[in-house]
């Protein structure tokens, strides 16, 4: 998390040992968020994608996302089965999918990560899907599906470990963050 005067050093371009390494920086939430429709979002690729769960099957879920600056949409299950909702403009699942990541992000990221242009006032869930509907978007191919949620599951894996302060084997690449003495 960014503090003070950790923020002041990044603005003066000064950038302390912590901010150089290669560690990944944990943000909170915007605001929180419940994750039984949206379980999985992220700003990645260059492109806002995640998970979203069916409205009418409990087993089936959704890998959806939209292409930062061009807003190429694409929606399909897990299965590779293109959503019957986006045929030629946004379904639900991306509207959902842009609703939960500004709870998670904050509009004005997603509004920045995205490359929409918000006419008046402050940026929001709707302006900012309205600003990429007028665009008249291209819908996509479904490839990013797989590594999408590929990701979801790993990190889902993550939860069924039990509580533990020894490190994970995947995960020592990253430097300690403590000196050992």
């Amino acid at each position: 998390m960014w503090r003070g005067s950790r923020l002041g050093a990044h603005r003066s371009g000064a950038l302390s040992d912590w901010e150089r390494s290669s560690t990944a920086r944990v943000i909170a939430p915007a605001r929180p968020r419940k994750l039984a429709k949206v379980p999985f979002v992220e700003l990645a690729d260059g492109r806002l994608q995640g998970v979203v769960s069916s409205g009418s099957d409990i087993g089936r879920v959704y890998v959806s996302s939209v292409a930062a600056g061009t807003y190429t949409f694409a929606c399909s299950t897990n299965n590779n089965r293109p959503c019957g909702g986006a045929r030629g403009s946004f379904c639900n699942h991306i509207r959902a999918l842009i609703n939960e990541a500004v709870l998670q992000y904050g509009a004005e990221r997603v509004a920045r990560y995205l490359r929409v242009e918000i006419a008046d006032g402050e940026p929001s869930a709707q302006t900012i899907t309205t600003g990429m509907c007028d665009a008249r978007p291209p819908q996509g191919d479904a490839k990013a599906a797989a590594p999408v949620f590929s990701r979801f599951l790993r990190h889902l894996a993550y939860l069924e470990l039990t509580p533990t302060t020894t490190p994970l084997p995947e995960l020592q690449w990253f430097p300690s963050t403590r000196a050992v003495a």
